[in-house]
């Protein structure tokens, strides 16, 4: 039994891992690799299932399938951080409107559009920076090493068109 109890905490870990990375490959657009993950999605909870229906006479085998999933859901948020797929954009708002900011992000490889702005207490230096969601940890690190007391807000977007990563991804 307790061999048939790891082989569906397995199966549980492995099938909610491919819905997650399914899930996020969707809102990312690649719904073909999304599709065909979904494919093998399917064949493992069904496999999954029919052993926990095969022993629903022993209650810990649907522990264990719960159990499953929500380490499932775990490893599939660890491997979601660990693809990082997509981009973000960074918001970034500076006390110093006549700082560098923007230049040392873009001798960074980012790409930056500024503008000053106008807050309660004056102009402010505002930014939008592109950037790789895998690097969005180093991205903001970097903002906070120029700056300790920047107001960033991170976006997702969605689609992209034109501008600086167009003319890069062409390259």
């Amino acid at each position: 039994m307790l061999r048939i109890l790891g082989e569906i905490f397995v199966i549980q870990i492995v099938y909610v891992s491919a819905m997650t990375l399914r899930m996020i490959l969707v809102l990312k657009g690649r719904r073909y690799l999304a599709a065909a993950i979904s494919a093998l999605e399917i064949v493992i909870y069904v496999l999954g299932l029919n052993l926990v229906l095969q022993h629903l006479g022993h209650a810990l085998s649907l522990v264990v399938y719960a159990a499953g999933y929500a380490a499932g859901i775990l490893a599939g948020s660890w491997i979601e951080e660990k693809i990082a797929l997509g981009y973000v954009t960074l918001k970034v708002i500076t006390n110093d409107a006549r700082g560098s900011m923007a230049e040392d992000l873009r001798r960074n490889g980012y790409g930056v559009t500024s503008w000053i702005g106008y807050g309660r207490d004056g102009e402010r230096l505002v930014l939008e920076v592109l950037a790789k969601r895998n690097s969005q940890k180093r991205l903001y690190r970097t903002i906070l090493a120029i700056d300790p007391k920047a107001f960033v807000v991170t976006l997702e977007p969605k689609q992209l068109h034109g501008g600086f990563w167009v003319r890069n991804r062409r390259k």
